[in-house]
């Protein structure tokens, strides 16, 4: 592992980064802890402004161009930006159902899906996972990030309620 890519990144890669780490490691504390609590409160509201700001930032980078300067990430951020607002309304309202399977699919799709296009080859994170990496090392490492990113989208899909929904779409009717 390397911070080589990250150093050279342009500032706004940077900030991405310094933003997206934090609030993916916050993001799986908050799924996994009780809610409803002052720290619960406290803690969402800073995870909500990193999610946001991660959103905003990724605006600024063009790796991967799809349409134009864009690509299907900034599907995912235009969707955190806007899916903040239902999520902060139904926690004010206390629609707790609706707050968690906003805040799920933010986490999911913000951190976990995009997370999985990181490590495409030639993107700074997967340069800095896998460059100059043993065989062996880079394995281990590949391991150890499917793992994190599994457990992080499970555990957004068991606070969304997905599971709890899958037997009523496959009822008979």
């Amino acid at each position: 592992m390397t911070f080589e890519p990250l150093l050279n990144a342009p500032s706004a890669v940077q900030f991405h980064v310094a933003t997206v780490l934090p609030a993916a490691v916050l993001g799986a504390v908050l799924l996994a802890r009780p809610k409803g609590t002052p720290a619960h409160r406290l803690l969402g509201k800073i995870w909500l402004l990193l999610m946001v700001a991660t959103s905003f930032s990724t605006f600024f980078i063009h790796d991967l161009k799809v349409v134009g300067d864009f690509s299907p990430i900034h599907l995912l951020s235009a969707y955190v930006i806007v899916g903040s607002v239902p999520a902060i309304r139904a926690a004010r309202r206390r629609d707790i159902r609706a707050h968690r399977a906003h805040v799920a699919g933010m986490y999911f799709g913000g951190i976990v899906v995009a997370g999985l296009f990181t490590l495409v080859p030639h993107r700074v994170m997967g340069a800095m996972i896998f460059d100059g990496a043993s065989g062996l090392a880079s394995g281990l490492a590949a391991a150890i990030v499917s793992v994190l990113l599994v457990v992080a989208g499970g555990l957004a899909v068991r606070e969304a309620g997905w599971l709890d929904r899958l037997p009523a779409v496959f009822r008979r009717r």
